[in-house]
């Protein structure tokens, strides 16, 4: 099943984490690079399923087997970018090159005092754009992440920043709290970023072509986004190697009209979404960071 990815366990103890983290801020981000390549090397030979994974999704992406050495990459890729994630963190974008397309769209909305969604995946850098916000604190920020997925690399990155920890809600929380407090964000005008590629266990799911096969992505958001009728953008934020990430933004819909009020089904909306997320994909493959069987039933 598509929820598996939520049964994986992190691969390094709280530790070895504090270790890596307290060596990347002493001695900078090109020596603590240097330490992720027998750090990938050695995660991508222990895990087996991972392993497993790149090697299918990047088959896709290039039509043919895919080496070992492109496996190691695409892991080595996982790790740089998550070693950002902690300077975006503690430090902001001062040692970073960042640049965007679409952004203009994202202040003619706001020009209208409206709130936005915005869609991302698990591709790329979520943390550029987190950090991003903090530069412009007339534009309120929310970020919906389940914390407790990777608890221990969690806590160490929220220590490392709690203004914007402060900005999380928590998709695990049970029942309706999630879309509340999504709707109080966007109340205020904020702008709510989740990401929509995965399904949660028990979520409901729509089949829709993606990279050569059907995947199965969830509901829920386009569900929450027409029940609060916001309007809904994409943003990936696509490292390119070296200290340059490029985020995309990118206009779905003004509104999410619900079909029975005269607007689409919501497979239509997820296949929009497949379609573009699709494209970014094959532009940088390496910046995919679904570990797991993202095409199983």
């Amino acid at each position: 099943m598509t929820d598996r990815w939520i049964e994986r366990p992190e691969g390094a103890s709280t530790g070895a984490l504090r270790l890596l983290c307290a060596f990347a801020l002493s001695f900078g981000r090109w020596p603590a690079r240097l330490v992720l390549y027998p750090i990938a090397l050695y995660f991508m030979l222990r895990r087996k399923q991972e392993r497993r994974a790149s090697a299918e999704f990047l088959g896709r992406i290039f039509e043919r087997r895919a080496g070992i050495g492109e496996v190691y990459r695409h892991i080595l890729r996982f790790s740089q970018v998550t070693l950002d994630r902690l300077f975006l963190l503690h430090e902001g974008t001062r040692r970073f090159e960042i640049e965007s397309t679409g952004l203009e769209e994202v202040h003619r909305i706001f020009a209208f005092h409206r709130g936005i969604l915005l869609f991302g995946a698990h591709f790329g850098s979520y943390e550029v754009t987190r950090v991003l916000a903090l530069g412009r604190p007339d534009i309120p920020f929310r970020t919906v992440i389940d914390i407790d997925q990777n608890p221990k690399i969690s806590r160490l990155f929220n220590s490392l920043n709690p203004a914007l920890t402060a900005t999380v809600i928590n998709s695990r929380q049970q029942g309706p709290a999630v879309a509340l407090a999504i709707k109080d964000a966007l109340d205020e005008g904020a702008l709510v970023a989740l990401l929509t590629d995965r399904p949660r266990p028990g979520g409901k799911t729509i089949a829709t072509p993606f990279l050569g096969d059907r995947a199965y992505f969830p509901t829920a958001p386009w569900e929450i986004a027409a029940a609060l009728g916001a309007p809904v953008m994409l943003c990936f934020g696509v490292y390119l190697g070296g200290n340059r990430y490029h985020l995309h933004f990118e206009t779905v819909a003004d509104r999410i009209v619900r079909e029975r009020d005269g607007g689409r089904p919501l497979s239509d909306w997820i296949r929009v979404f497949a379609d573009r997320l699709a494209a970014r994909v094959k532009d940088a493959p390496y910046n995919w960071f679904n570990f797991y069987d993202f095409w199983a039933g």
